[in-house]
């Protein structure tokens, strides 16, 4: 039987994607920290950007037919995040056969420290019938440029 090494696997693509973003004083709490609900919406930017990286962000999910429900948000706050300081929001997918998860690091710009690790779990529902998908429907697939297991 052959052996795989790195040269014989295929090549497999960036999955990830960074953005940089800064938060505003409307994100602010009243201890004038980032109100811990908006880092949500951070990781939803990030997710748009990554997946728009694929050219499957909302408007082409609806046109392939599925929707993209998120089944299960894990946040693990670590530092707060401030009134103007640069962040990196790192977004990777790292399953994609059966479900789509992308893991998310939130970090200071500046001096790379840890502020929020997270990940989203989404699930391909029919739009048509309203049945989850329990594999991922092809056009991810494609879109992604990965094999099927």
């Amino acid at each position: 039987m052959p052996q795989l090494n790195k040269e014989t696997l295929p090549a497999r693509p960036d999955l990830s994607h960074e953005i940089t973003l800064s938060p505003a004083f409307h994100d602010l709490d009243p201890m004038d920290i980032v109100w811990h609900g908006n880092y949500v919406k951070y990781l939803e930017i990030a997710r748009c950007a990554l997946l728009g990286k694929f050219n499957y962000d909302y408007p082409q999910m609806l046109a392939s037919g599925y929707a993209w429900p998120i089944v299960d948000m894990r946040l693990k706050y670590v530092k707060p995040a401030t009134l103007g300081q640069q962040l990196n929001v790192r977004a990777e997918i790292t399953e994609w056969e059966n479900r789509l998860r992308i893991d998310y690091l939130i970090s200071d710009a500046a001096t790379g420290h840890k502020l929020n690790k997270a990940h989203t779990i989404q699930v391909a529902v029919d739009m048509a019938s309203g049945d989850m998908q329990y594999v991922c429907p092809p056009i991810l697939w494609q879109c992604l440029g990965v094999q099927h297991a």
